[in-house]
């Protein structure tokens, strides 16, 4: 996969020749250094360049031109301490060689933390060579960074902790992105110059050791990475680069984890592939949005942040750049979306930052604008390159790609500041299962959120085992509907309106039942007032999805029942619970289902199905019911 996007370096002068005039050595030896080096530039071979100017430079101290040469190579390669020493010997020895000089040396200064010297170099680069404000926007650039970063706090110490030796080696590492859980990580990890996916398992222990992921996601021909995993681990979507299918240069693939196997990665089509360059996916909680990077035309510039939605038939839209809230002239990368699907983290060379790439934050608001980006920080940025943001469902630990102080990528973790959370989130895992063979199944999920009555999840559970997750922001109540043709529907409610709900696993087993004579299924999200039977609007969902049923199962006679607990009247319960299942007969019947397939009834707090000595046992026992009578 290409690493550019992470690895991009801005020049201004030509390697193969120096865009100044030229002062040879009188050293012989040394001019000839000289032009080996000139040979090697050309073929960038820059340890051969870079042998040989210093060898220019032993054989003659006063070879400015191979000091500013090798400055320049210095700095294309990031080395950029080391650029510093050679453009402050171009200043001593010869200060009018080229402006160049104060353009690298600010550069240089600006990559290594001192925002100070760094602007006062580029100030004089813009003073000598004063066209350069029109034509150089890189300069307008640095000089913005320097000047943020002069206006943040000074930094405490770094935030960030590197993950154990089983997940950093000496090799490079980046593209953190975890399960819902937490317990899961798949990384990338570059070693000769190939890319490849590993995993690891956390455990008390930490982090365990990784491994490589196997044929068909990870190759030996080619190179995969920079991928985003859905929150049940189920999926994972990925870059690959120059594969036979391809589009491009580099591809979107997805594979879907089956018994244990990756399956054979599928390529997006031409939906979201171009002949151009796509790469870095982040799919949303929902699955419903595939956020990506490409360099195709109709961007801001550079590498731009996209996004596709999938469609009701399974396809993919035509993607649409996130606009200039989000994109800059430059360059953009690495998106991740929170699971609250409003909260944008990505890295930017373009925006306001510490010099490299940062890490910024974005808010999706109610009328689909993006907020102004917000730079998280020197507890996270530095001076240095940010990557690959990754953050837990309660938003306060996130992972990250960060290169060290020997410009190496390595894993980190942090516990972010409260002010640089998003909104909380917890998650449902759920497993469906055939009540009477007890067999895992695959079935359809859907959430909705009852005071909106907006659909916020919908997918099928696993075809092997079962299982779904969903993830929630908490805020809300939620309706989970479990419905598989053939059997009858299930629902269940989730109240997650109070902050000490986030971060939270609900683990629930659901038990479809095939429809039969006398299979019975618990309306758990219809709503009532108190002691009343006027349905309240956030039953409709329930309602929606019970004519539904009955609508594809025309020959199915139900009976409604009403149930309450203990407290109060025997005899104006029983009124109450038969009212209260009538309620639902007009409303289906308002739909256009036959009063021949509806038989109401009342049954008060006669048949419990917990105790009436708790609170959660008389919850339980106020609940209104279907019954299959005849098929």
């Amino acid at each position: 996969m290409k690493w550019t996007l992470l690895l991009v370096v801005f020049l201004t002068n030509c390697w193969v020749q120096p865009a100044f005039a030229q002062q040879p050595s009188s050293v012989k030896k040394a001019q000839q250094a000289y032009v080996e080096a000139g040979k090697s530039i050309a073929l960038k071979q820059w340890p051969k360049a870079i042998t040989a100017l210093q060898k220019a430079i032993e054989a003659d101290p006063t070879f400015a031109t191979a000091y500013q040469q090798l400055g320049d190579i210095y700095r294309r390669t990031e080395q950029y301490e080391e650029a510093v020493v050679c453009y402050e010997k171009v200043l001593e020895i010869a200060p009018g060689l080229t402006a160049l000089t104060h353009f690298g040396l600010g550069e240089s200064l600006l990559f290594t933390g001192k925002y100070q010297q760094a602007q006062q170099q580029l100030e004089q680069y813009k003073k000598i060579n004063p066209q350069a404000v029109s034509t150089n926007k890189l300069l307008d650039k640095y000089l913005v960074d320097c000047h943020f970063a002069l206006t943040q706090p000074l930094p405490g110490p770094s935030l960030l902790q590197r993950l154990n030796s089983h997940i950093n080696t000496e090799k490079d590492e980046y593209y953190p992105k975890l399960t819902a859980d937490n317990a899961h990580i798949i990384f990338t990890r570059k070693e000769n110059n190939q890319e490849n996916f590993y995993e690891s398992q956390w455990s008390e222990a930490g982090w365990g050791a990784a491994r490589k992921l196997p044929e068909p996601v990870n190759t030996e021909k080619y190179n995969e990475g920079a991928h985003c995993i859905s929150p049940d681990g189920k999926y994972l979507f990925f870059t690959g680069c120059n594969r036979p299918d391809g589009l491009g240069s580099c591809d979107l693939y997805v594979s879907k984890l089956e018994n244990g196997q990756w399956s054979q990665p599928f390529n997006l089509g031409p939906g979201i592939n171009t002949k151009g360059w796509e790469s870095q996916p982040a799919i949303s909680a929902d699955g419903k949005t595939l956020y990506f990077v490409s360099n195709r035309p109709g961007g801001q510039g550079g590498y731009d942040i996209w996004k596709s939605d999938l469609q009701a038939a399974g396809q993919w839209s035509k993607p649409q750049n996130l606009g200039p809230r989000i994109n800059s002239p430059f360059d953009e990368g690495a998106p991740y979306l929170h699971a609250d699907n409003k909260t944008l983290y990505f890295s930017s060379n373009g925006w306001p930052g510490f010099g490299k790439n940062d890490i910024f934050k974005s808010t999706l608001n109610d009328k689909g604008q993006w907020s102004e980006p917000e730079n998280m920080g020197a507890g996270i940025n530095n001076y240095l390159d940010q990557r690959s943001f990754h953050i837990s469902l309660d938003g306060s630990i996130a992972h990250l790609a960060s290169q060290d102080s020997l410009r190496q990528w390595d894993i980190f973790s942090i516990e972010l500041p409260t002010e640089k959370r998003p909104p909380a989130v917890a998650y449902i895992a759920g497993t469906v299962f055939d009540k009477n063979s007890k067999q895992p199944i695959q079935a359809q999920v859907s959430v909705t959120n009852t005071q909106t009555k907006k659909l916020v999840f919908e997918k099928n559970s696993d075809l092997h085992d079962g299982q779904f997750i969903a993830v929630l922001p908490v805020g809300s109540n939620y309706a989970v509907h479990i419905q598989k043709q053939g059997y009858l529907f299930d629902s269940k409610q989730y109240a997650m309106d109070q902050p000490d709900f986030a971060n939270k696993r609900y683990t629930d087993s659901i038990y479809l039942e095939p429809i039969q004579r006398g299979a019975i299924s618990t309306l758990r999200n219809i709503y009532f007032d108190s002691d009343k039977y006027d349905l309240l609007p956030n039953s409709e969902s329930e309602l929606l999805l019970l004519y539904s049923f009955l609508k594809s199962n025309p020959s199915l006679r139900i009976e409604l029942a009403g149930h309450t607990d203990n407290t109060g009247n025997k005899e104006a319960n029983m009124q109450l619970s038969e009212n209260r299942a009538k309620a639902v007969a007009d409303y289906l019947k308002s739909k256009g289902i036959a009063a021949n397939r509806l038989l109401i009834k009342g049954y008060g707090d006669t048949q419990p199905v917990a105790t009436n000595d708790t609170e959660e046992g008389k919850q339980l026992n106020r609940r209104t019911t279907f019954s299959i009578l005849s098929f």
